[in-house]
């Protein structure tokens, strides 16, 4: 009777609903050798085997997905949506994402095109209450549309942009990205000093944009 009861308290409970759309965007441009991608992949997986990156993704019933992009009409969903309820589901995703092949190698870097197909992937996932796109880059935007054209659309969308500056030269692309690509609510920039140190600094990045965020309202 007790297990009788138990099991319809169960079915009448709510679903916890989707409180994060988690959109990873991964340069794949022609200044990122086979190695430095290779870097990159195996440093998300890593950074999503983190505890606390896998405690938040569970908590929140995140939905997790990946974009390759480059030059301008080069951005590809490569890893489809993946709904996140156990830490089995994080490390399905991690093995996934570190067998993920490379799509495209030896064109421009198009920042602006990839936000765009980044935004509009969000259609299936819309009704999870944060959306995020989480952009890892070595390069300013040398093709197509520039990155701050499409705030003024990603706002309306409630959709917050954080990148990663994979810092190779003296740009200055933590500068960069702070003025033209970050947009939304708290969006930050992370820098990597160079593709040796990604694996450590996604990992933080990580950590960071999947806890979930608390708001303090004025008494």
């Amino acid at each position: 009777m007790w297990r009788l009861i138990s099991f319809l308290l169960i079915l009448a409970s709510p679903t916890r609903a989707c409180e994060l759309a988690l959109l990873l965007a991964v340069d794949v441009s022609g200044s990122v050798d086979a190695d430095e991608y290779r870097i990159q992949m195996d440093g998300v997986a890593y950074a999503l085997r983190n505890g606390i990156v896998a405690d938040a993704l569970v908590e929140q019933r995140a939905q997790v997905t990946l974009v390759q992009w480059t030059g301008a009409s080069r951005q590809r969903q490569t890893v489809p949506w993946t709904s996140i309820g156990t830490h089995q589901d994080v490390l399905a995703l991690a093995n996934q994402i570190e067998g993920d092949a490379r799509v495209w190698r030896n064109y421009s870097t198009a920042i602006g095109e990839a936000l765009a197909v980044s935004r509009a992937t969000f259609a299936p996932v819309d009704h999870c209450s944060r959306k995020v796109i989480d952009v890892s880059g070595d390069g300013i935007s040398n093709e197509g549309v520039e990155p701050s054209t499409q705030r003024m659309t990603l706002t309306r969308d409630n959709i917050t942009v954080n990148a990663i500056a994979i810092e190779t030269d003296d740009t200055d692309l933590t500068a960069y990205f702070f003025e033209n690509l970050i947009s939304g609510p708290g969006a930050f920039v992370v820098t990597a000093k160079g593709f040796e140190d990604y694996p450590e600094q996604i990992k933080r990045k990580l950590q960071r944009e999947t806890t979930k965020q608390v708001t303090y309202s004025a008494k």
